[in-house]
């Protein structure tokens, strides 16, 4: 039997699109990095720092993908169904891959994190909250403007409570001594990130055209997948430098942001589709996995160990299997 040809044409969108899922995270953590030594540079709070460049930086290859979408749906130039699914389902596999399997990958290779209460309050119960915020705000199969202002203003109410209740916390990075060289790499990594979401988001709309599989479930394995890489970073340093819980409020607090804050940006300036996997599916799973795993950590004194972190793989897997097979085409 011979073997199919391949189209040239999909192999170079396929090389491209992945050049440009590479640029866009790898941009995204040079703009931080630059941002971040600006604002040292300045003397921004350490505490005002944690609570925005930090917990947004992580997420700025999806709030990049977001403002692209929208953007492009504003102009014409990107399908509204399409490219609304593309987002929220690379935001959705984006944020269960950090929820589920990189906090698994977490407890593999720590062993043993102690939580206490007042981690859980600051961080689980907000994603819990900001999760189902998301889903009522979604059910109806639309985020409307007044949708997405609501969703961003939850954000804001969110900023203010990790500010009030935050703690010292370890620098994330030196003062900037050029601060005209930093000032101009945050611009153009800004920028970068921007345009190769715009050429991502571009190919994925030919490439769903020409596949089985949906809008929303490529974007669950290619965004998705590719923009939990600086959470994964994290994770590995958290590992190396014995400081899980750290580790864990940066992947409970890209859950809070990205749900927030990417739904809410994409709302209000164009307005989203949202698929019926998205309400069904991604949403009700992270809201009962992130119940099942308060339940769980109260039940265990606040311990969480190795087989925990197993089962949060598992899980993840179990996620990503579901949706496929329940929604390939969505």
């Amino acid at each position: 039997m011979g073997v199919p040809a391949t189209d040239p044409l999909l192999v170079s969108q396929l090389a491209l699109g992945a050049v440009a899922l590479y640029t866009l995270v790898t941009g995204a953590g040079s703009a931080i990095d630059a941002l971040l030594s600006l604002a040292y540079h300045y003397d921004v709070p350490e505490a005002l720092i944690g609570v925005t460049l930090v917990a947004i930086g992580t997420s700025l290859p999806e709030l990049g993908a977001h403002v692209t979408a929208s953007v492009g749906i504003l102009s014409g130039a990107l399908d509204y169904r399409v490219t609304s699914a593309v987002v929220l389902g690379g935001n959705m596999g984006s944020s269960t891959t950090q929820q589920l399997l990189l906090f698994g990958i977490l407890l593999l290779g720590y062993g043993r994190i102690d939580l206490p209460t007042r981690t859980l309050i600051d961080t689980v119960v907000p994603m819990t909250l900001g999760l189902v915020l998301t889903l009522l705000t979604a059910w109806d199969g639309t985020i409307t403007r007044l949708d997405g202002t609501v969703l961003l203003v939850a954000f804001a109410v969110y900023l203010g409570y990790s500010y009030a209740r935050r703690q010292p916390t370890v620098a994330q990075g030196t003062a900037s001594t050029n601060v005209t060289r930093d000032a101009a790499t945050a611009v153009v990594m800004l920028a970068l990130v921007l345009a190769s979401a715009s050429i991502l988001l571009a190919l994925v709309q030919d490439v769903v055209a020409g596949v089985v599989l949906g809008g929303s479930m490529v974007g669950v394995l290619t965004l998705g997948i590719a923009a939990s890489f600086p959470e994964l970073s994290t994770v590995l340093d958290g590992i190396r430098r014995k400081t899980p819980v750290v580790a864990v409020g940066t992947l409970v607090g890209s859950n809070v942001v990205n749900p927030l804050l990417g739904f809410g940006l994409g709302g209000a300036i164009s307005t989203y589709h949202v698929p019926t996997a998205v309400v069904v599916w991604d949403l009700p799973f992270k809201i009962a996995a992130a119940v099942g795993l308060l339940v769980y950590i109260q039940y265990r004194d606040g311990v969480l160990r190795r087989h925990a972190g197993i089962t949060l793989i598992g899980v993840y897997f179990v996620y990503i299997v579901g949706r496929m097979l329940l929604f390939p085409g969505q």
